[in-house]
């Protein structure tokens, strides 16, 4: 697929026209169980279960509907295959909440919209990063199965803009436990955080595919990616490395846990070696922060610079200073060519870096 293709177009066209990038929309069998196995309104799998269809086969057309109706704690919305163009907030208060794609791929069930940092607001002055996110999820103890979540600004379609973050989703509740799901976007796609400084979010994210270039895996909660696919895509507005960096962790310097990625794959588009693994992040509301991320039992392809994978977003946080670590990983992106700019984990280290020991008395069902 063409770098340039905007996502809106290969909307129209299918997750056949295309590659992992695609959205699809709704299959043609859809309207014969548009809810599969999950029931439907005149056969609710529970009392708490709404459903959501975006031609008015189920209670709500749209997701933020069916979020404003779901009032109260283990609320359940069972989502229709189609594509949900609107922004999504979830308040604090659905504690408990989970989205159940009723399809069993997460391409059918799509939730999109294309602000970025940069875009005017109705009201007067920009989104900037947090803002923009197509979906914000706060409460603890949500869940999502089989749900794409998707930001397609793109950079070529708004040249004079310069905030170019684009948040596909943005989770900030403890608990928040993510199956099967895929994440689109460029800059910022997935915003892994938590609900303020001084708050620990746990989140989990197993069997999902995240995409983007610039710092599209980022935040400061204390998130497991487990059995999870990453991609850098092309950057057609550049011509020389890098392109982007895979993760960019903000971990408070009291949380001793930050990103975990364990038994993945990271892939790319790009040439080799134009994107780095990781850079800190210590944002100006947090100048003590000291990111966190340990990359371990992970296939890193070709696209990742295996001679310097960190880099520096600032220059008075150097990357040596923060907590980054590696072991065992595998593939072209992993050979350590120069050992201090690879930072390995003893196996008595790696040991207390899983995810029982970041999740704690947490054990999210997979």
């Amino acid at each position: 697929m063409p770098s340039h293709l905007s996502r809106r177009n290969v909307l129209l066209a299918g997750a056949a026209a295309g590659s992992a990038l695609a959205l699809s929309a709704a299959p043609a069998h859809a309207h014969r169980r548009p809810f599969g196995r999950y029931g439907s309104p005149s056969a609710r799998l529970t009392a708490t279960t709404l459903y959501v269809h975006p031609r008015g086969e189920g209670d709500f057309t749209g997701l933020q509907a069916a979020v404003d109706a779901a009032t109260g704690t283990g609320r359940t919305l069972v989502i229709a295959p189609g594509v949900y163009r609107e922004t999504v907030s979830v308040p604090a208060d659905r504690t408990g909440m989970t989205w159940i794609g009723a399809s069993d791929d997460p391409r059918d069930v799509v939730v999109v919209y294309d602000n970025a940092a940069g875009t005017a607001k109705p009201g007067g002055g920009t989104y900037g990063t947090s803002g923009s996110a197509t979906t914000t999820l706060r409460p603890d103890g949500f869940t999502a199965r089989r749900v794409t979540f998707a930001n397609d600004w793109l950079r070529a379609d708004h040249p004079g803009v310069s905030g170019t973050q684009a948040v596909a989703v943005k989770v900030m509740g403890d608990r928040s436990a993510f199956l099967d799901c895929r994440f689109l976007g460029h800059q910022d796609t997935l915003y892994a955080d938590s609900a303020s400084l001084d708050t620990v979010a746990r989140q989990y994210f197993t069997r999902c595919y995240a995409e983007g270039d610039v710092d599209f895996v980022f935040g400061r909660a204390t998130a497991v990616f487990e059995d999870c696919d990453f991609r850098t895509l092309v950057r057609p507005d550049l011509t020389s490395a890098p392109f982007g960096f895979v993760f960019a962790p903000s971990t408070a310097v009291t949380n001793p846990h930050g990103f975990l990625v364990t038994g993945s794959r990271i892939s790319s588009e790009a040439p080799d070696g134009h994107y780095k693994l990781a850079r800190p992040w210590v944002p100006s509301s947090d100048p003590t922060a000291r990111p966190m991320l340990t990359v371990r039992d992970t296939r890193l392809g070709s696209g990742v610079d295996a001679v310097a994978p960190y880099t520096n977003m600032a220059s008075g946080y150097p990357w040596q200073d923060q907590r980054f670590a590696e072991y065992r990983n595998t593939g072209p992106g992993a050979v350590v060519t120069v050992p201090a700019n690879r930072p390995q984990l003893t196996p008595a280290q790696a040991a207390a870096h899983t995810r029982q020991v970041w999740l704690g008395d947490w054990r999210p069902r997979a």
